[in-house]
């Protein structure tokens, strides 16, 4: 995370909302650790990353709808699916759970 605080001190300089996604528990195969984080502006603009790309786009959406809806965090989980081939999900076959909040200063 911080590889972030650049960042986060710019958006904040700024006057951006922003959220924080961790990833906080891995079953099986998982792209990054549990403490990997990513954030997202009001803007879209994204930094770090929690699955090296698998599922970054539906995080960058969830942290959309928290900063301009209801402002409330949440867990999140992404896995994969066989019955859904296009379903956002990861590749690598394992589940990581992350949870994602609106960064208050």
């Amino acid at each position: 995370m911080r590889d972030l605080l650049d960042d986060l001190d710019r958006w904040k300089a700024q006057g951006k909302p922003i959220a924080i996604a961790r990833v906080i528990d891995i079953e099986g195969s998982g792209p990054r650790d549990p403490g990997a984080a990513m954030a997202v502006n009001g803007d879209g603009e994204v930094i770090g990353s929690v699955s090296g790309g698998c599922v970054e786009g539906a995080v960058v959406a969830e942290a959309l709808t928290i900063l301009h809806g209801d402002n409330q965090p949440r867990l999140v989980t992404f896995g994969y699916s066989d019955d859904e081939a296009f379903a956002v999900g990861l590749t690598c076959g394992g589940i990581i759970h992350l949870f994602i909040q609106p960064l208050t200063w």
